[in-house]
C-alpha cells in the first residue's frame, strides 16, 4: 500500500489547513477577552500560529504525535485485513478485491486525512475556546497570578499577568486592573519573570 507515498501530496494542503485552525484557535481565544487578535498579528504570527500552539506544552505536543502515529497505523491495520468482512466495514471499503492498489492506498489517504483533520479540528477549537474562558473567568473573578515584570524604554515598569507575545505586541494585565493593555514590542525594553517559590 502506498499510503506513506499519497500523505506526501497532502503536505502542502496540510499545513494551509493548520494555518486556519491557528487563526480559528487565536480568534476564539482572544474573542473571549474582547480582542480581535487579527489587527494585532503580523503575517508571521499566523504562519506560525499552529507551530506555535502544538509546542506550546510538552504534554500537548506528544499527545499529537502519538495521536497521529495511530491514526496512520489504523488504516494501515485494516489495509492488511481486508479480505476480513469487518475491516471491509470500518474502512469504509466495500469488495476491495475487485479495486487495485492505487485505488486502494488513496482511499486509506482519504480515510486517514478525514480522522486527522478532524481529530486536529476538535484540539485546536477546543484550546481556544477552553482557554479563553478560563483566562476570562480569572480575569472576571480577579484571581490572576502576576508574575512578570514588565520594564518599558522610558524606564517605568510594571508587575503585570502576561496574556502573551507576539511579533508586533505585548497582551497583559498590570497588577490592580482588570483592563488588558496592547503594547507594542519597541516599546518594551525587557520582561522579567518572577520565579516560583516551587521552583527554587
Amino acid at each position: 500500500m502506498k499510503l506513506s507515498d499519497n500523505l506526501h501530496k497532502l503536505l502542502p494542503f496540510g499545513y494551509l489547513f493548520l494555518v486556519v485552525l491557528g487563526i480559528l484557535k487565536e480568534s476564539i481565544f482572544y474573542y473571549q477577552i474582547g480582542i480581535n487578535i487579527l489587527k494585532y498579528s503580523s503575517l508571521m504570527d499566523i504562519l506560525i500560529s499552529p507551530i506555535a500552539t502544538l509546542t506550546s506544552n510538552l504534554i500537548v505536543f506528544v499527545a499529537v504525535i502519538i495521536f497521529a502515529i495511530i491514526l496512520y497505523a489504523y488504516p494501515a491495520f485494516l489495509a492488511k485485513r481486508l479480505d476480513k468482512k469487518w475491516a471491509q466495514k470500518l474502512s469504509g471499503l466495500k469488495n476491495a478485491e475487485t479495486l487495485s492498489e492505487e485505488k486502494v492506498a488513496n482511499h486509506f489517504t482519504s480515510f486517514f486525512a478525514v480522522l486527522f483533520a478532524c481529530g486536529l479540528f476538535s484540539f485546536f477549537i477546543g484550546i481556544g475556546f477552553g482557554q479563553g474562558k478560563r483566562l476570562a473567568a480569572k480575569i472576571n473573578s480577579n484571581s490572576l497570578k502576576y508574575n512578570h515584570i514588565l520594564n518599558y524604554s522610558t524606564g517605568d515598569s510594571e508587575t503585570i499577568y502576561l496574556i502573551d507575545v507576539n511579533s508586533v505586541y505585548y497582551f497583559y494585565i498590570a497588577k490592580g486592573s482588570r483592563t488588558i493593555k496592547i503594547s507594542p514590542a519597541a516599546s518594551i525594553k525587557n520582561m522579567e519573570l518572577t520565579i516560583n517559590e516551587k521552583l527554587k
